[in-house]
């Protein structure tokens, strides 16, 4: 076996109590990538207030989505990786590996690194699962691997697929997905494409993920054939008190509602697996604010997740990444 995949995602807590997200958290809000306040400034509030307080709090809500099998985040990513193994055993592609890892949290990055060098990988695409390059997502995972090619040299080559915002795969599977829940449940008023938020002065200082999310939507207005009126992009998960990308969609879907919109169909792009900011965030919390302001019908699009058309696309991104000929 030469050449390996290694499929990332941000990370999940092991457990949903408080305990266990105190740990995910602290080393989540402890990246400089993250937050990038000065150490002098944010560890006292990061170790003094946030987790004593935030855990709790943040528990309860992952108990809300919690599985048999675990986080939702680790279960999608888990059976992506198994699905994409499978796919190149359908097409006899039979000597590439398929690991899956978590930036914080586990299976940490470094140890699957490990695992695949031991077992023979010369060559490792990393496929971070953010289709939009952000330095709080996509440079902290480079970060991580970084830091273990610093500790064992150049005996693998490690190639980074940085985003793939437009690629015609992973359009394509997002617009089908809309296509088959609409062809169960017919057209919205509004199509609401809601990313995950950044802070403004990000983007201020030359973070392209603001660009990409939209240059995303846009391709995906097009394919669904959709007037400028009958779409709309969002950004939600937004912490601390800083100004975040606007509009944040738990208040657009206030705005909604109070407008008196009969139905919405709310999908999230930029997360190919659902997790804490889908499940909860959006189908619970948005819910209930959409319908508490007035509005009519409520409708969830789930991720990409399993996908036949979505784990496709991603076994092609990876395959491209090693220089190898899509299926």
């Amino acid at each position: 076996m030469n050449d390996a995949i290694l499929l990332l995602n941000l990370g999940t807590p092991d457990a949903p109590t408080p305990p266990a997200l105190r740990r995910y958290l602290a080393e989540f809000l402890g990246d400089r990538r993250v937050v990038d306040l000065p150490r002098l400034v944010w560890w006292p509030i990061l170790h003094g207030i946030i987790l004593n307080t935030r855990p709790a709090r943040s528990a309860a809500k992952y108990q809300r989505i919690w599985t048999r099998e675990g986080s939702p985040l680790k279960v999608h990513t888990e059976r992506q990786a198994k699905l994409v193994r499978g796919l190149l055993g359908h097409r006899g592609i039979a000597d590439i590996d398929v690991a899956w890892a978590m930036r914080y949290g586990q299976p940490a990055i470094p140890g699957e690194l490990d695992r695949l060098r031991q077992a023979g990988a010369r060559r490792i695409v990393v496929v971070p699962l953010y289709p939009q390059f952000s330095a709080s997502t996509t440079l902290s995972t480079r970060d991580a691997i970084r830091g273990w090619r610093r500790r064992h040299g150049s005996a693998v080559e490690i190639v980074e697929v940085e985003e793939f915002h437009e690629d015609p795969g992973y359009i394509a599977a997002l617009r089908q997905s809309v296509l088959d829940h609409w062809m169960k449940s017919g057209r919205p008023d509004k199509l609401l494409m809601s990313f995950h938020g950044m802070p403004k002065r990000a983007v201020e200082r030359g973070d392209p993920y603001e660009s990409q999310c939209r240059r995303t939507a846009e391709l995906l207005a097009a394919e669904l054939n959709l007037p400028g009126d009958a779409w709309q992009v969002s950004f939600q998960s937004r912490f601390g008190a800083a100004e975040w990308l606007q509009p944040y969609t738990q208040p657009t879907l206030d705005q909604l509602g109070r407008s008196g919109l009969k139905c919405v169909d709310v999908i999230c792009p930029g997360f190919p697996a659902d997790c804490l900011e889908t499940l909860e965030e959006i189908d619970m919390e948005c819910r209930e604010t959409f319908l508490a302001a007035g509005g009519g019908e409520f409708r969830y699009i789930p991720c990409l997740n399993e996908r036949p058309d979505w784990v496709a696309a991603l076994t092609d991104i990876a395959l491209a990444g090693l220089g190898r000929r899509p299926g």
